[in-house]
């Protein structure tokens, strides 16, 4: 049956036509393929905590029946909390790399949370900051409009 099919395509156009045939419903196969994947990046398993005994930041990917505090891959103890990121600087300005922040409500305490290196306000779902934005008050800004009864933003 083959032999009689490639005996029909008698000029070299025909051979070439049909390679581009295969080939192209083999890349529609790959497409569809990684279309109908699972849809969910690899990344978005993955969160970020503190170990609050030393302060360093760690990634863990989150499984079904984890629960906090998880084992830090530093202290080796239980002291592992879900963090949120802190792009800012003292002086307001962006930076690329963030610093890491366990919120005060996660860790049972009251009011809200500034971060330790920068001294800005961290908000649960921390925003990201884009050029041009203004950053989150600093723990005297946030003090002052409290005192001055001013409704203090979250961002």
């Amino acid at each position: 049956m083959w032999n009689d099919f490639l005996s029909k395509l008698k000029q070299p156009r025909d051979l070439g036509l049909m390679a581009l045939c295969l080939l192209g419903l083999a890349y529609l196969g790959w497409l569809v393929s990684t279309q109908l994947g699972n849809g969910v990046s690899d990344t978005a398993y993955y969160k970020m905590y503190v170990d609050t005994e030393n302060g360093k930041a760690f990634r863990h990917k989150v499984q079904v029946g984890d629960s906090w505090p998880l084992r830090s891959p530093y202290s080796g103890k239980d002291t592992g909390m879900p963090a949120e990121a802190c792009f800012w600087t003292a002086d307001g300005k962006i930076k690329s790399d963030p610093d890491w922040v366990v919120l005060n409500e996660t860790l049972g305490k009251s009011g809200p949370t500034f971060c330790p290196i920068c001294g800005r306000l961290v908000v649960g779902h921390n925003p990201a900051p884009h050029p041009g934005g203004k950053p989150p008050p600093t723990r005297a800004e946030y003090l002052a409009k409290q005192a001055a009864g001013q409704r203090v933003a979250d961002r």
